[in-house]
């Protein structure tokens, strides 16, 4: 849907699992461009954080799913800050895109895939003048609110890792 390659964060799990599944996952994550983010939050997603900056800066493109992994069970569950640190930090549009269908084709938990439409709606740019940088959390409340009127997810304001 965008001409420009979009370069997604992925789990560091991608980039250090063991044997040969390992080797082709580092392979594949690596060569799509993917950066490894540690998931536990706060300081540890730093070099992440840090490295979407310069895709940014650089004139990239980077796309990150708020909630920090897949709902658990269909709902929208509470975002994370990073996508908005940045955004508010760099001054990089945000564009908000809703995916649905994803628990049908490739289900939480689920080993294989299976067939079943997959539905991309892409949103309106958020308007974030009103948000100084030190006001990531209300600018990440925003942007959730946005995405559960955009999709008609039952909203949970609570983290999805914890709910899982």
């Amino acid at each position: 849907m965008l001409r420009r390659r979009v370069t997604f964060i992925a789990k560091s799990e991608y980039f250090t699992a063991p044997g040969l599944k390992g080797r082709l996952l580092r392979w594949f994550y690596s060569a799509t461009g993917q950066v490894p983010v540690d998931r536990r939050g706060g300081r540890a997603a730093a070099n992440a954080l840090a490295a979407a900056t310069e895709i940014l800066r650089a004139g990239g493109v980077w796309g990150i799913y708020p909630e920090g992994t897949r709902s658990p069970d269909g709902r929208l569950y509470r975002g994370k800050t990073g996508a908005m640190r940045v955004a508010l930090a760099t001054g990089a549009p945000v564009l908000p895109v809703v995916v649905t269908g994803t628990d049908t084709v490739n289900p939480p938990g689920s080993r294989r895939l299976y067939f079943g439409r997959v539905q991309v709606k892409i949103c309106p740019p958020l308007d974030l003048t009103r948000f100084h940088p030190d006001q990531a959390r209300a600018a990440t409340d925003h942007l959730m609110a946005v995405l559960h009127h955009e999709s008609g997810q039952p909203y949970v304001n609570t983290y999805a890792r914890r709910a899982a």
